[in-house]
């Protein structure tokens, strides 16, 4: 089992994995490993999974599956609705789920879901791509030349910096491709609008963006225009934008101090409600204007005039 064991040493000896290490000490077991090439060993195991595969996987070829998430649902519905089917191999008259409740009581509660990935390095290209698994991913432009951390998930990649994700992508299942977010090179475009044209991280912006972008190529300027209005995404948010731009578009002002304008209006915050109590003086003020004379002092002023 490579994704458990390194290397085989004499005997039952063996070099672990180091994520599958941290496994075994996240739900607290030590791992018992067979003889090499002898798998009469676990002989039971092997058998009654194989017999459990069948029945669930002639289940499933009725059924379409649109994802690998719908699937991994339904088989682990059906592999719980199997222990009240399947009798105890030790316990006669007693199925496997009628078992494990009478167990519950002396089990310890299970822990935190562990949280299962292969970590590996990778350096950050000067177009702010990391390599991994023979495909790339982008990462925020200000990581350009750094080491960072990915970590490998079945279905998604997740790039970590000091223990901080700055970036998550879909996992690319095949050779040679690119999953960019164009989000990660709005300081870039801050700095070099002209990269907006035939940048390849800008060929999948949202629709309200691609519409705009698309009007203000007929304008001067329009690059810097639209630049403008990308930097106001990591402040404002991607929503509040969209909704800005999809404004500005129906009343036909393209302008980024129109559509800042928009912006800031729907991400304004509500001011706080008015003080309803007004205040009231238990001992109100005497006017006694001869105390301004204690100012003067004991000497006696020289009158000038």
């Amino acid at each position: 089992m490579k994704t458990a064991v390194d290397k085989v040493n004499k005997g039952k000896g063996r070099t672990v994995n180091a994520r599958f290490a941290v496994m075994c000490a996240h739900y607290l077991f030590d791992p018992d490993f067979c003889n090499v090439a002898s798998g009469w060993e676990k002989g039971i195991v092997e058998k009654n999974v194989q017999d459990s595969r069948r029945r669930i996987w002639l289940d499933a070829q009725d059924r379409q599956f649109h994802s690998f998430e719908e699937l991994n649902a339904w088989l682990g519905q059906r592999c719980r609705a199997l222990w009240s089917e399947l009798p105890h191999p030790q316990y006669s008259g007693l199925s496997v789920a009628e078992v494990l409740e009478l167990e519950r009581a002396e089990m310890m509660p299970m822990p935190a879901p562990f949280d299962g990935y292969v970590e590996r390095a990778a350096r950050v290209s000067s177009t702010c791509l990391v390599s991994m698994g023979r495909n790339r991913y982008s990462v925020p432009c200000e990581y350009a030349g750094k080491w960072l951390s990915c970590r490998l998930y079945p279905t998604r990649i997740e790039v970590v910096a000091d223990d901080v994700l700055i970036a998550s992508h879909a996992r690319l299942l095949d050779r040679d491709q690119v999953n960019y977010d164009w989000q990660h090179y709005i300081p870039l475009i801050e700095r070099k609008p002209g990269a907006l044209r035939n940048g390849a991280p800008f060929a999948d912006l949202p629709e309200p963006l691609r519409q705009l972008k698309h009007g203000l190529t007929r304008h001067a300027g329009g690059d810097r225009i639209m630049a403008q209005v990308l930097v106001a995404v990591p402040v404002a948010g991607l929503d509040a934008v969209l909704v800005a731009v999809e404004l500005v578009l129906e009343a036909g002002t393209l302008s980024a101090e129109h559509i800042l304008n928009v912006v800031a209006r729907l991400t304004a915050t509500e001011p706080p409600p008015s003080v309803e109590t007004h205040l009231q003086l238990k001992e109100a003020p005497v006017a006694n204007t001869a105390r301004y004379d204690r100012l003067r002092g004991s000497v006696e002023e020289i009158r000038h005039a």
